[in-house]
């Protein structure tokens, strides 16, 4: 494990005064929907909100870290992957990326990047690692690129595959921010057999109080996002060799319910690309 500026006493104050406490923020929310404690009053009361919009939030929000866990383990275990950037790691909960790498892969290596203050307080949690492996916590935006990279290969070696991990982050760039571009510059430095995990909200006319949930949001929540529509989720990964089932609902990519129903489809779609 490697020391971090978040974990200084003095970084530490300095992120306390960036906290933003009389608006709900994503990192907060999404903690409370998850059953987490990091959260405040106003966090709580714009979740119950959008509950009563959209009453499957939480399954939403639990295909998501669900997805994040069965693409990690198959990037480990079927793709010989052991270096993943992180980028919007959110707050620590059970299962992080290190977590389930490590457990297949002891020497998995893991850079988490994240802007909120309240998640860099937190990136002790995420710092820990198995001896054989490391982990790392870079204080940036996912719009500046090239000091992602330059932080990130402190750690990762970046001429060995790397698995991006783009999880319910890429909803933060507007249009006119070039998202494509954003996620294309990231993974034209990374090298043949790298992965792209990469989730999304979608829009859609059979999900409308999915758009009345997002829009009680942007009227007060923080940061902004953008929905897509699945075919303008499915444009980030253009170039890559796209893994089977495609891009689709989180809870439907490669769910472990072997014989099951197909489970219930939720407004968050995700899925993996190989770099040729």
């Amino acid at each position: 494990m490697t020391e971090n500026p978040a974990c200084t006493e003095d970084h530490a104050a300095a992120l306390r005064r960036r906290l933003d406490t009389l608006r709900p923020h994503t990192a907060r929310i999404w903690n409370y929907w998850l059953g987490g404690s990091d959260y405040y009053e106003v966090d709580r009361v714009a979740g119950d909100h959008i509950r009563e919009l959209h009453p499957a939030i939480d399954e939403y929000a639990r295909a998501d870290r669900l997805f994040l866990g069965r693409a990690v383990r198959h990037l480990v275990a079927e793709a010989g992957i052991r270096q993943f950037l992180d980028i919007g790691t959110g707050l620590p909960t059970a299962d992080n990326t290190h977590e389930v790498a490590q457990r297949l892969a002891p020497d998995a290596r893991i850079v988490y990047v994240d802007n909120d203050p309240l998640v860099l307080a937190h990136a002790r949690a995420l710092l820990t690692s198995s001896p054989e492996g490391r982990t790392d916590h870079v204080d940036e935006d996912l719009r500046n690129v090239d000091a992602i990279l330059e932080r990130a290969a402190d750690t990762l070696d970046l001429s060995r595959p790397v698995a991006l991990m783009l999880l319910g982050v890429v909803i933060f760039l507007r249009e006119d921010e070039d998202p494509y571009g954003i996620v294309r510059r990231l993974m034209d430095v990374l090298p043949s057999g790298s992965h792209l995990v990469l989730s999304h909200t979608i829009t859609s006319p059979a999900l409308p109080e999915v758009d009345a949930a997002v829009r009680y949001w942007n009227e007060r929540g923080i940061p902004w996002l953008v929905q897509r529509t699945p075919q303008a989720v499915a444009r980030f990964f253009d170039g890559l060799d796209l893994l089977e089932p495609g891009v689709v609902s989180c809870s439907r990519w490669r769910p472990e319910r072997p014989g099951g129903d197909e489970p219930q489809e939720v407004a968050l779609y995700g899925g993996v690309g190989r770099k040729r």
